[in-house]
């Protein structure tokens, strides 16, 4: 697997067995052309990772197998699954990705919240470096930055969160679940998030998730190329006057941000 920065790996949900059976055995993957990522409608793809649902069982919620992607054709989901039933979208397009053989990745990626996935686009220097799902988003250099620093901390956070809010569907960069109120960080860049349009969006949203329990944080280019350690010093602060962070491997349990020195302090006093 190649070291490469740009994004040409989807890692996409396998959602049955019997579409495990039509990428190990007859090698090829179904996406509907409405909803592909612009990777497969530019074929731009080269690999394809899969993301195993409860389904799987022991298997479920990890990224085990990879396979690159030999060419890519449109076709009708009738002429593609062809066990006699009539489907509800038989006549709709779909994207055939003719894929070579199944590989398995050296160490399972795990989602430790178990988390619902679908597609992330992604590196295939980020997939053959994740330890865990997060790993594998690569939406800008600022969040990269951001989660560096996160996974430094131990701080749990999830990336590109699913929220759905009055029938609208928002993604978060990073979403950090305290005991009182969960955290949305937000990594604006300098040019996106400053126009009119765009800031009158966010603080729609930002008000439309604060009413639901989230409290939004910011943080721009500058915030966080120059002040990089006062941005995660106010995030820390949040986390800690909301209750601490919820434990990834404990639902329900929370515990606060402390650095090093505050905990040795702790053991001491002990």
């Amino acid at each position: 697997m190649g070291l490469k920065g740009k994004k040409d790996v989807l890692v996409a949900l396998l959602k049955d067995k019997s579409d495990y059976y039509y990428a190990d055995v007859e090698h090829w993957y179904r996406i509907p052309v409405k909803r592909a990522p612009i990777m497969v409608r530019d074929k731009k793809i080269k690999l394809i990772a899969f993301y195993l649902p409860k389904s799987f069982g022991l298997y479920a919620h990890t990224v085990r197998w990879y396979a690159k992607v030999k060419n890519i054709s449109i076709a009708k989901r009738e002429e593609l699954v062809l066990n006699g039933k009539k489907h509800p979208n038989s006549e709709n397009d779909y994207y055939r990705l003719e894929l070579d053989k199944l590989i398995e990745l050296p160490t399972p990626i795990e989602s430790l919240r178990k988390r619902r996935i679908l597609f992330i686009n992604t590196t295939q220097n980020h997939l053959s470096q994740a330890k865990e799902i997060n790993d594998l988003y690569y939406e800008s250099p600022l969040e990269e930055m951001l989660w560096d620093e996160f996974k430094k901390l131990s701080i749990n956070a999830e990336r590109q969160w699913e929220v759905i809010l009055d029938k609208r569907t928002f993604y978060t960069d990073f979403a950090l679940f305290c005991k009182a109120r969960n955290i949305a960080v937000e990594c604006d860049g300098d040019t996106y998030h400053m126009e009119n349009e765009r800031i009158e969006k966010d603080k729609q949203r930002d008000n439309l998730l604060f009413i639901n329990g989230w409290e939004t944080m910011r943080f721009t280019s500058k915030n966080l190329n120059e002040e990089l350690d006062q941005s995660v010093g106010l995030i820390k602060e949040a986390v800690n006057n909301y209750g601490g962070i919820e434990k990834t491997n404990a639902p329900r349990d929370f515990e606060y941000i402390r650095s090093k020195e505050e905990k040795q302090m702790i053991l001491f006093d002990k």
